[in-house]
């Protein structure tokens, strides 16, 4: 137990209050997947399978919001080279491929049954993929370099490199021959789904944006601690 004032209480105090939002929002999850699997009408033309639905859709929002602000966050490290906000980019960056991994898997579950397929080299996915192997190799980079000042330099750089890349994934469908279907929400006009749907689907992406937010104060508050950690052996 550190005491109030020394240099391991705020990341001690960001993980407690990260994981305490994580914990509301996993609790919030079994109601979603309750009224997405129980209470919505079944689709018509893709059955029981589109039930993925309120799933693949949250974890693909937040897979791409997360990785731009990783981007945003490290173009601001480079700028200020302040050393908090490498340690939010990591912490973010760790939590996007956790949830671009569940887009990645999930998108294949619900594509067999309506596609007939697993995987297609389709615009959107190709681009995904690339977008997560990007991730993953910072997350590499960021293991292989020792030098705190040099791997938080480097690590930017490829940060930023991802945030150029979000824009095409989402534009992918109306850039590219796609067999994607056009957005449903995100629709200059208005969505296109049944209300019971849609209302369902906006509460799941609010709650994993929520469950995305309590696992990066969480992990952010362990970096800082294990920051200061090191900072107290070589002070």
């Amino acid at each position: 137990m550190t005491s109030p004032g020394h240099p391991l209480e705020p990341g001690s105090r960001l993980t407690r209050v990260g994981m305490r939002i994580a914990l509301v929002a996993l609790v919030a999850l079994a109601a979603i997947y309750y009224f997405a699997i129980w209470r919505t009408p079944t689709e018509a033309s893709q059955g029981f399978a589109q039930k993925i639905f309120y799933l693949h859709v949250p974890a693909a929002w937040n897979a791409l919001l997360v990785f731009s602000v990783v981007g945003i966050v490290s173009a601001l490290y480079l700028w200020l080279k302040d050393a908090r906000l490498d340690h939010f980019a990591a912490a973010a960056a760790e939590v996007g491929v956790v949830f671009s991994a569940v887009m990645l898997t999930t998108g294949p579950l619900w594509g067999k049954p309506v596609w007939g397929a697993w995987w297609q080299w389709d615009a959107r996915l190709t681009l995904t993929l690339f977008l997560f192997f990007l991730y993953v190799g910072y997350l590499s980079l960021r293991s292989a370099l020792h030098d705190p000042a040099e791997r938080a330099r480097f690590s930017a750089v490829v940060a930023i490199l991802g945030l150029v890349l979000v824009p095409f994934v989402h534009l992918s469908v109306y850039l590219f021959r796609t067999i994607h279907p056009l957005p449903v929400v995100l629709k200059p006009s208005a969505p296109s789904l049944p209300g019971s749907m849609l209302e369902v689907l906006l509460f799941s992406l609010a709650v994993h944006t929520l469950l995305a937010l309590g696992f990066i104060i969480a992990r952010y508050g362990l970096l800082r601690t294990e920051a200061a950690r090191i900072g107290e052996r070589n002070g």
